[in-house]
């Protein structure tokens, strides 16, 4: 990166899919991978876990998501952090932006 910051508008940066999921990386270094992931209503990830530390945010849209053994209702706002190896899942019920930040 030439810059000391990068500026991304996140509605404009990655078009929701009409089928299945998408994913845009939108940092990837010593620190952090970033990606911004774009689900069609009915997509989703099943029960998986990551190595890392993550934290994801709903950037837009609705879904069920697990983390753990909670069901949470993901909408525009929901944030939340997960330690190495927390199983999580998601599905979307509407067109969904989620911002994945792992923690290297």
């Amino acid at each position: 990166m030439d810059s000391p910051f990068l500026i991304r508008q996140l509605g404009e940066t990655l078009a929701a899919p009409e089928s299945g999921k998408l994913s845009q990386v939108l940092v990837d270094d010593e620190h952090a991978k970033v990606m911004l992931m774009a689900f069609a209503a009915g997509a989703g990830l099943p029960e998986h876990v990551s190595p890392l530390p993550a934290i994801l945010q709903i950037v837009h849209g609705e879904a069920e998501l697990t983390v753990g053994d909670q069901a949470v209702a993901g909408r525009p706002g929901t944030w939340i952090r997960m330690a190495p190896n927390t199983p999580h899942s998601i599905l979307a019920r509407t067109p969904v932006h989620l911002l994945l930040a792992l923690l290297k």
